[in-house]
């Protein structure tokens, strides 16, 4: 199947990219904003239950809901993942089954069974990470003098002293503080039963003892840490308490969480309860009423079920959703688009945050989330500049002074090196990395690849390629690329995602296409093109590179690589077979199935599926195809036009 020869040339691509963006349209909600339900792993749900169970505030409805979610979520060999089809992950499984035991599941059950010889093959309790030991030390399960030391000190260190809170990615720093409170005040609430079963008996591995002066020195300071902890006095760790309670309620927000997000809000939650505040106190009732914002609830033909969302992600879905309709070809004036544009305009963010540590800027720049507005982000920002920048003053006014704003900030994040990080500028010391606790996953936020290319690409579309920041910001991507001429992507999955990104952006800021960069990264998409003309690239490759652009074809990852090729030569065959694959694939209702998480949170630990990526790129796809190749320019009118 070669370039339209499937499509009846381009009325069958006009009614696909029609029918897609009337579908997209139709998930629009009324104040102008999309979001899609944002799918992690069901530890979300366990520690749900958990942090209810622990406040005592845990019905029984709650309980059989999510137990029924998590049972449903097990596969065939007892265990739990981080993602679909991924491999079975030792901690996901212990919080699920503990999750499950307390909902009164029988240990002897056949799921149960499995999951627990999974778990002891593993390596058991021992040798799971240090947040579900954490939730184990909250019931007894799992001595606090047993995980690593955690002092709440760290809030007191100043911002240009190794190892202060700054140092973290704003999504660490959010969940340690409260964290360390925890685990100093080292609180037991036991469980009405016990997980002996779950245990092999031996003591947990250290991590390989690393040579060198730095690990050393962390060595040292980890013992006389645990020594400070069994000292009756501890002078500065009630100024530490108190100071750590300032810092977290001063960054609680309207929804009552912190940063959108699931593990900070749970830990302050936590954090707050242990310093005293009430159930009932403002904060923290409005923290436990909040999260129901974030539930999903759904009638199965097993009976309800009820699950946690991790983050949402309404002005991200939004402003993509937006470019990909004008990518249609649909008017600024046309109510779906000017009513997206004016919700954005409300989301701008005005008042100073956590970057303001490292760069006075005019507050400004845009969030994840609905409610987030001391964590503007810079991916959000570019992508939401590119997208309002194509709308008119005159009919959305106010939008020329937001985009003003918005580049501003964006560039004054720039780091030192001359990428972007996510949310913070050269957000880069690694030397945190070396302490105990960090085997969370990312803990850092140094610039990536796609950020940084969603950067160069708003600078190029906004006239600004020739300024030093653009300059640098290509010279970063040049650098970053890999030997086989693809990128790394730091959100998405992956190498797909990561080249997706970059190659429109080099070629937008003007680098020819047959350039040495742009063909190595052409060749590299061609090379894995899959036989049936899709894209796919299994999450595996994070930590395999033998899985770097190989899986299962899904909507996103074809669209990535379509919007690179398109860019760099539409008529290609590689393009045709791509765009076949999209309306071959294409539901009746205008929409695709994605099955495969294909978002990122921390890689190699924590992975996403976003609802509407499955129709937003496979739209801007098919919309700039048909722009290249004479399509339709407004894809809302082909229907009456026949």
């Amino acid at each position: 199947m070669t370039a339209l020869s499937s499509l009846d040339l381009l009325k069958d691509l006009e009614d696909a990219t029609r029918r897609a963006a009337e579908h997209l349209v139709s998930l629009q909600a009324p104040a102008g904003w999309w979001k899609g339900e944002l799918r992690t792993n069901v530890t979300m749900d366990a520690e749900d239950l958990l942090l209810r169970q622990f406040l005592g505030i845990l019905h029984e409805d709650e309980l059989e809901q999510s137990a029924r979610w998590i049972r449903s979520q097990q596969r065939s060999d007892g265990t739990w993942a981080t993602y679909p089809g991924g491999p079975g992950n030792l901690s996901v499984t212990v919080e699920a089954y503990v999750a499950l035991k307390l909902a009164g599941d029988d240990i002897h059950a056949p799921h149960m069974c499995r999951a627990r010889d999974f778990v002891l093959e593993s390596g058991g309790l021992e040798a799971t990470r240090v947040f579900t030991r954490i939730w184990l030390a909250l019931f007894g399960e799992w001595s606090w003098n047993d995980l690593p030391a955690m002092p709440p000190e760290l809030v007191l260190l100043p911002s240009w002293v190794p190892l202060n809170v700054y140092d973290w990615a704003c999504w660490a720093r959010q969940t340690v503080v409260p964290i360390t409170v925890v685990a100093s005040l080292r609180p037991v609430r036991p469980l009405p039963f016990a997980l002996a079963e779950l245990r092999v008996g031996r003591r947990r591995r250290r991590r390989p003892t690393r040579r060198g002066v730095v690990p050393t020195a962390f060595s040292v300071l980890d013992r006389a840490l645990r020594m400070y902890d069994k000292s009756p006095v501890k002078p500065g760790r009630e100024l530490a308490f108190r100071r750590a309670a300032e810092w977290i309620l001063a960054r609680q927000e309207s929804d009552g969480g912190w940063g959108g997000i699931q593990p900070p809000w749970v830990y302050s939650i936590l954090a707050l309860h242990l310093l005293g505040y009430s159930l009932d106190h403002p904060s923290l009732a409005g923290a436990i009423v909040g999260l129901e914002g974030f539930l999903v609830r759904e009638q199965t033909p097993d009976g309800p079920i009820r699950r946690l969302e991790a983050c949402q992600s309404p002005v991200w879905d939004t402003c993509l959703a937006l470019t990909a309709l004008l990518d249609a070809g649909y008017p600024g004036h046309d109510p779906a688009v000017s009513q997206a544009a004016e919700w954005l305009l409300g989301e701008e963010i005005r008042v100073p945050g956590d970057w303001t540590t490292r760069r006075r800027l005019e507050p400004a720049g845009w969030a994840f989330e609905f409610a987030n507005d001391l964590y503007p982000d810079v991916d959000d920002t570019a992508e939401v500049v590119l997208a309002l920048r194509r709308i008119s003053d005159d009919l959305v006014p106010g939008v020329a002074d937001s985009v003003r704003r918005g580049i501003l900030w964006t560039v004054g994040m720039q780091s030192k090196d001359g990428g972007w990080g996510a949310f913070d500028a050269d957000n880069t010391r690694r030397l945190i990395e070396q302490l105990p606790f960090c085997d969370f996953g990312a803990v850092i936020d140094p610039p990536s690849a796609d950020v940084t290319a969603h950067v160069v690409e708003m600078l190029a579309a906004c006239g600004l390629t020739k300024t030093r920041e653009a300059r640098r910001g290509i010279r970063w991507l040049l650098n970053a690329q890999e030997t086989d001429g693809s990128w790394f992507g730091r959100w998405g999955a992956n190498y797909v995602y990561g080249t997706g990104a970059v190659v429109p952006a080099l070629l937008a800021a003007g680098m020819p296409s047959d350039s040495l960069p742009i063909r190595r990264a052409v060749r590299w998409l061609r090379q894995h093109q899959n036989a049936d003309g899709g894209w796919g690239e299994d999450l595996r490759s994070y930590e395999d590179p033998a899985w770097a652009g190989c899986g299962a074809s899904t909507p996103s990852q074809t669209a990535w690589a379509l919007l690179a090729l398109i860019a760099v030569d539409p008529d290609s065959e590689a393009v045709g077979r791509g765009i076949a694959w999209l309306v071959d694939n294409q539901r009746a209702d205008g929409g695709w199935d994605e099955q495969h998480y294909t978002g990122t949170g921390f890689p190699g630990d924590f992975y996403i599926s976003y609802e509407m990526y499955r129709f937003v790129f496979p739209i801007s796809a098919l919309g700039r195809y048909l722009s290249a190749v004479g399509g339709a320019t407004d894809v809302r009118k082909v229907a009456t036009a026949r």
